[in-house]
Order: structure tokens, then C-alpha cells, then sequence
């Protein structure tokens, strides 16, 4: 049988999650089309900003999903753990991302995607964030509410 790890304090949490933000370079995105159908689908991103930047092609599900209604959710790490992060997504032309997320789009993730007809950029705007490695975390996984850092 495992042994469960100390609980992480909530700064150690936020810390650990936002070294995630910076160094991960894949996350799940969950929307859902006008009639309810949900849509799943990892894409690469950066933290730039305290938002998330990704791309992706603008007929696909998920850029038509976020566009009619940008509320979503996004979750990276394994199930041991968690950084999950309700968020709005404001979809973007691929030339009307500003320079400086563009540029550390492209040197995070070595393409760039701007200029490109076919191509959006989602920016995602965490709302709430939780965060939790095991059940002895799980009280005090919430680290943001509202878009403002509770830590």
C-alpha cells in the first residue's frame, strides 16, 4: 500500500502549480458546443500574463465552442496532480494576438502560428483554480476565486 504525502501548505501549492503553468507545455481543454455536446482536447500552451495562450485551427470544435460561449475548463498534470482551472477563453485572430504572447508562444513551443488564415489563438482567463495531489488536499484546494489568488 502507498504512502500518502504531507499535505502541501496552500503557498507550496500555488508555487507547485505555477512552476506547472510555466513548464508544462500540454493541457485538456473542455467545451461544450451550443446543444450541450462536450468536447475534449489537449492542446500546447504558455503562461504569459496570468492567462493562457494555445492555438488552434479556427473550424475546429473547440475554437467554434469557445467562440460562442467562451466558459470552459482546462486541467493539466496527472491525476495525482491536479491543477484545474475554470476559465473564459476569448478566441483570437491568428494576427491580432499581441507581440509579446505571440513571441513566447513561438520560443515556448518552437512554432508560431500568427499570420496563419486557418489558425486562432484561444487566451484563457482562469477564474478559479484548485489544486490537490491527494484527498488529504482536497479542503483547501481552491487557490483562486474570482480571478484573484486566494494564496
Amino acid at each position: 500500500m502507498a504512502t500518502t504525502p504531507p499535505a502541501r501548505d496552500a503557498g507550496q501549492r500555488k508555487r507547485d502549480a505555477l512552476a506547472r503553468l510555466r513548464t508544462d507545455e500540454d493541457a485538456w481543454i473542455s467545451s461544450a458546443s451550443a446543444d450541450g455536446t462536450p468536447y475534449l482536447v489537449p492542446l500546447s500552451f504558455v503562461w504569459h500574463d496570468e492567462r493562457l495562450v494555445m492555438a488552434t485551427k479556427k473550424n475546429n470544435p473547440t475554437a467554434r465552442n469557445l467562440r460562442a460561449n467562451g466558459a470552459c475548463w482546462v486541467a493539466l498534470g496527472p491525476t495525482r496532480d491536479v491543477v484545474l482551472m475554470e476559465s473564459t477563453a476569448e478566441t483570437v485572430a491568428s494576427d491580432a494576438l499581441p507581440d509579446d504572447m505571440g513571441k513566447a508562444f513561438a520560443e515556448k513551443l518552437g512554432w508560431d502560428p500568427r499570420g496563419r488564415e486557418a489558425w486562432v489563438f484561444l487566451v484563457f482567463r482562469p477564474r478559479r483554480i484548485l489544486v490537490w495531489r491527494e484527498v488529504n488536499e482536497l479542503a483547501r484546494r481552491e487557490l483562486m476565486r474570482d480571478g484573484v489568488w486566494r494564496v
